[in-house]
């Protein structure tokens, strides 16, 4: 179905560049719009960890510049030009579950900056694998 919406999840991580440029290839196979989305969440342990965080620190602006910065090294100008960027405050697995609703394709990389090297997938793919309302594809990266 020409003209729906292929979501891809970044992190500027290797396999998520890969699956970032997977997801390009089909969506111009396809005629499906590619829409780009990271998310970023403070983690619980921030409170007692970094009790001075600088106010000037933003998460939120890194994860977009992040995005930008893949998109930039992934596609070409004109990929990334056409494609719609999403900056999400939560948890990847559900923020990624939640921006698929709707969607023809929900694209990720096997495994990104947290995961462990022995793991076969990561976290975030294996959740999105269970729980996404559309159809699932994990680039694998050798």
């Amino acid at each position: 179905m020409a003209g729906g919406r292929i979501v891809v999840g970044v992190d500027g991580s290797g396999p998520s560049l890969k699956a970032l440029k997977w997801a390009a290839g089909q969506a111009a196979l396809t005629g499906d719009a590619l829409h780009a989305v990271i998310s970023w969440e403070y983690p619980a342990s921030w409170a007692t960890l970094m009790p001075g965080v600088p106010p000037e620190f933003d998460p939120e602006r890194l994860a977009k510049q992040i995005l930008d910065q893949s998109l930039a090294e992934a596609l070409t100008p004109e990929q990334a030009a056409a494609t719609t960027r999403t900056v999400v405050s939560g948890n990847p697995a559900q923020a990624l579950i939640d921006q698929a609703r709707g969607a023809e394709l929900l694209v990720v990389g096997d495994r990104g900056h947290s995961g462990f090297k022995a793991a076969v997938l990561g976290s975030v793919s294996t959740n999105v694998t269970q729980h996404a309302p559309c159809p699932v594809v994990v680039v694998r990266t050798p």
